[in-house]
């Protein structure tokens, strides 16, 4: 299978951003769909939107990606293109002081945000490898490059998320296989939902989206290595 046959998974797709980014690879791009998330239900309506936006042959797999032997158990239906892009967006952010937060709830921010990413890595990685080309793009954040007060965890498990990307990126970089981070800074998501924050101050998902497909669809002798996204006015504080 070439990469232009292949499929484009899509983790954290159920809702947010990564519905964005669902319903405009489906749009954009004549290419099967593949749709990852817990929620069964809200994957269904990402589904549909789906093939609404153009997509002929769209996919779901419900499974938490934080369970490695879950993930591993992973079956793609029968028939359906292996994923040659994989977008890693499932994450979680959790507004707490660095001081303030527990154990339990530093290793629910490292799970989601880490070994989502490593888990379902790890699962694909050898029909990657068997490919002429493969992308795997990890949603990072501008947490993954300077602390965040108000949110500590999140930003130790987006740095370890972007150590983990960088690591793998050199590690592959001899194979034919790409690995980009996207550093990305307050996003309009359900995230936000309980703040004060004026979603029109913060970046439009849709905005991401077209990014990633770009990013998808260079010729294999360019990849993107890293980049940052940010609201056009810098952080936005809650108002």
């Amino acid at each position: 299978m070439t990469y232009e046959e292949s499929s484009v998974l899509i983790t954290g797709a159920s809702q947010g951003i990564g519905r964005s980014i669902s319903i405009a690879f489906a749009a954009a791009l004549d290419r099967p769909i593949l749709l990852l998330a817990r929620n069964r239900e809200n994957l269904l309506t990402t589904q549909k939107l789906c093939e609404e936006a153009g997509a002929t042959q769209v996919a779901i797999l419900a499974c938490d990606a934080t369970d490695e032997e879950q993930t591993q158990m992973l079956r793609i239906p029968e028939g359906f293109p292996h994923p040659g892009t994989i977008i890693n967006n499932a994450g979680s952010f959790l507004f707490r002081k660095v001081t303030e937060t527990s154990n339990s709830d530093f290793q629910q921010q490292i799970d989601i945000n880490l070994f989502t990413a490593v888990n379902v890595i790890n699962r694909f990685l050898p029909g990657l490898r068997e490919m002429d080309r493969a992308l795997i793009i990890n949603i990072c954040s501008v947490g993954s490059i300077r602390g965040l007060a108000d949110s500590g965890a999140y930003a130790s498990a987006k740095h370890a998320l972007l150590g983990y990307t960088r690591s793998l990126r050199d590690e592959l970089q001899n194979t034919d296989i790409g690995v980009s981070a996207i550093n990305l800074g307050q996003t309009h998501s359900p995230s936000w939902d309980e703040s004060t924050m004026s979603p029109e101050k913060l970046v439009n998902p849709t905005d991401v989206a077209k990014i990633l497909v770009t990013l998808a669809t260079l010729s294999p002798r360019s990849l993107v290595e890293e980049i940052v996204i940010q609201p056009q006015h810098g952080r936005v504080d809650p108002m």
